[in-house]
């Protein structure tokens, strides 16, 4: 997983994120890496629309966001 996040991070795309919260439920995010230092990921959240700091062991899968459909 740690290489689709550095891809995430070097190619400026998009990932879908399964993310175990603080109050243990799973949430899906959408976001942009923009860094991994230690055992932190930050990125920029799609869904709030702003920076956030994720825990790196709190991160359950990642893959590339579908592109959408035109209708």
């Amino acid at each position: 997983m740690n290489g689709m996040l550095l891809r995430s991070m070097e190619d400026n795309m998009p990932l879908e994120v399964i993310y175990l919260s603080k109050k243990n439920e799973l949430t899906q995010r959408k976001m942009i890496i923009r860094a991994v230092k230690g055992n932190e990921v930050y990125a920029y959240c799609l869904l709030r629309g702003k920076m956030r700091t994720f825990k790196l062991e709190n991160i359950l899968s990642a893959r590339p966001e579908k592109p959408k459909r035109a209708s």
